[in-house]
């Protein structure tokens, strides 16, 4: 029985993509680990079909469950909860950007099981220098290893314990939405769990490495905007 139940949601950035891939087949320990291919290019497609033997996941192309274009964030969530429920461990969400180390799942799950009344907890994000950088830019200074926090946990590595799961059921999430992570933060917090951020568990992240049109957010503001609020990209 795996510890854990790894999903990393994909579209395209084959490369970033494969090194996620090959982090977590290197962790310690037992973990089932999902990638869900959402409609990324049918070269990456091949890409992932192909390195499957090596890396050992289980891949699952969306195209083959659903038609609605990506992002499909609602639907990976919602098969992850009931993979997750029916074998009763942790959901870990690790996105196609972010490097973690060999201990890393390890530690994110025994630090689970001792928080009190633990309902998500994430691995504080850096660059490759090791300083924390997006989306916990507010948190550089903390001195503290673990802290309880009332601002919502991205979904860059962050786990969602077994008592969360069973509290209320992802088929809840608005299809107005893109992104989940502010919801089901703050709807932890809302059930009555503590949601708590590992300083001391440091995971590299490349911010928008699989969605480079973000990077419009720091190169051309405007442009960026006008894709967020008219074209309604990337909806939270």
């Amino acid at each position: 029985m795996p510890k854990t139940l790894v999903i990393t949601p994909v579209k395209d950035s084959i490369e970033t993509t494969l090194q996620t891939i090959e982090a977590i087949h290197q962790a310690d320990g037992d973990h089932l680990h999902v990638i869900y291919n959402d409609f990324s290019s049918p070269e990456n497609k091949a890409i992932l079909e192909e390195k499957k033997t090596t890396f050992g996941y289980e891949l699952i192309n969306l195209e083959d469950v659903t038609q609605t274009p990506s992002p499909n964030y609602n639907l990976v969530l919602q098969m992850a909860q009931q993979k997750a429920k029916e074998l009763n461990i942790p959901l870990i969400v690790i996105e196609s950007d972010v490097i973690i180390w060999k201990d890393t799942l390890n530690k994110m799950l025994d630090l689970s099981r001792i928080a009190p009344a633990c309902g998500m907890l994430g691995a504080v994000t850096t660059n490759e220098d090791g300083d924390i950088n997006f989306p916990y830019l507010n948190f550089k200074n903390e001195k503290q290893p673990l802290i309880d926090t009332s601002h919502s946990l991205s979904f860059c590595c962050t786990l969602l314990s077994p008592d969360l799961l069973r509290s209320f059921s992802f088929q809840e999430l608005s299809r107005e939405k893109d992104w989940y992570d502010v919801f089901i933060s703050r709807k932890s917090k809302t059930l009555g769990y503590k949601n708590y951020l590992a300083t001391m568990l440091p995971v590299i992240h490349k911010p928008h490495s699989s969605r480079p049109w973000k990077q419009l957010k720091y190169t051309n503001p405007v442009k960026y905007y006008f894709n967020k609020f008219i074209n309604r990209k990337d909806r939270i």
